[in-house]
């Protein structure tokens, strides 16, 4: 199976402009995000796909570029636009602003397609503080590896244990945190982009209740890694420390 890693990246952001070519490290953000991806082992290519001309002029100097139109409202219709023209099999689509996203959860997420249509990936939360963190989206998941339900609210509800502490009921149950990396089989992009924004999608602003509501079975990675990406300017400290660690 021929696999595209997918770099969504656009440069206006409410809290965070100009984002993906901010300076991490003496390297623009998204460049550090394609190194990223290319050290995994499943993608054939690393593709940025903006409808910026900024971003496509940086980005053209490490890594292949597709221009986009400037209409689209979500990431996931974005890379559809550059998946439709391709010649592959499925995407990956890695958010542009986790510059430590690891090679082996791409992979975990890319391997998984061969057996299912639509893959992501999540880990236990370990932090309290993000147990009813509406920023930290929660997952269930069946017996066969696959989504049953994400949401902002924590899920699920431990009746038994709803009066006890946080940290008790994070050691009664191992809650799983959404990582916001998806693997699609190419088809199943194109007719997920084709669906109209879902009621449950719209409630909780998260667009993958889309396939859900749809009837597209979501198979689950769950993975030992927990996401650290940059949304504010704030962050960029925190993440040059670790990038630091790293290459120690």
């Amino acid at each position: 199976m021929k696999t595209i890693g997918i770099i969504p990246a656009r440069y206006a952001s409410t809290r965070f402009p100009g984002k993906p070519l901010h300076s991490i490290a003496g390297k623009p953000l998204i460049q550090h995000v394609v190194e990223r991806c290319r050290e995994a082992s499943s993608l054939a290519d690393v593709i940025v796909a903006t409808d910026d001309e900024r971003i496509a002029k940086v980005a053209a100097e490490f890594c292949t570029v597709e221009m986009t139109r400037t209409d689209h409202t979500t990431g996931t219709d974005r890379i559809a636009e550059v998946a439709e023209r391709l010649e592959c099999d499925a995407v990956v689509n890695v958010q542009g602003d986790e510059p430590l996203i690891a090679p082996a959860v791409i992979d975990a997420v890319a391997s998984a397609l061969n057996a299912a249509e639509m893959t992501t990936a999540a880990t236990v939360v370990n932090n309290i503080s993000e147990l009813a963190d509406p920023n930290a989206v929660k997952v269930v998941v069946s017996t066969t590896g696959h989504a049953l339900y994400f949401s902002r609210r924590t899920i699920p509800f431990l009746r038994d244990l709803s009066e006890e502490s946080p940290s008790q009921q994070l050691s009664a149950f191992p809650f799983l945190k959404h990582l916001g990396i998806y693997g699609y089989r190419r088809e199943t992009l194109q007719r997920l982009v084709g669906f109209a924004p879902s009621p449950l999608e719209q409630a909780e602003r998260l667009e993958q209740l889309r396939a859900l509501e749809n009837g597209i079975a979501i198979a689950v990675c769950k993975v030992d890694y927990d996401a650290i990406g940059v949304d504010v300017p704030e962050d960029v400290q925190q993440v040059e420390a670790l990038l630091a660690k790293l290459n120690e």
